[in-house]
């Protein structure tokens, strides 16, 4: 998967993208995505990363790793795409 990732997209946006790209997500995975963001009030720039990195990391959306991704980034000060996949080759999640 390339960089799926465009700067300041809104989520719905970004769904919308990734399901012209073959990476249709279902309700369930949504309601995730809408808990995450609400939970952690993180940006739709950081939630669309979150989004992207769980894909690649779990080769599927995967919703409580997507929350608990989404909630170290907020907790680490992560604001940016770069920093994102900065923290998540430091954790070894891809």
């Amino acid at each position: 998967m390339g960089h799926l990732f465009k700067l300041e997209k809104r989520v719905e946006d970004y769904l919308q993208f990734l399901a012209q790209k073959g990476f249709s997500l279902g309700e369930d995975a949504i309601g995730f995505i809408s808990f995450g963001q609400h939970y952690t009030a993180a940006t739709d720039d950081l939630v669309n990363v979150a989004i992207e990195i769980t894909l690649k990391a779990q080769k599927e959306f995967d919703g409580s790793f997507f929350i608990s991704f989404l909630e170290m980034l907020k907790e680490n000060k992560v604001t940016s795409r770069k920093e994102a996949y900065q923290f998540a080759e430091n954790k070894n999640l891809i």
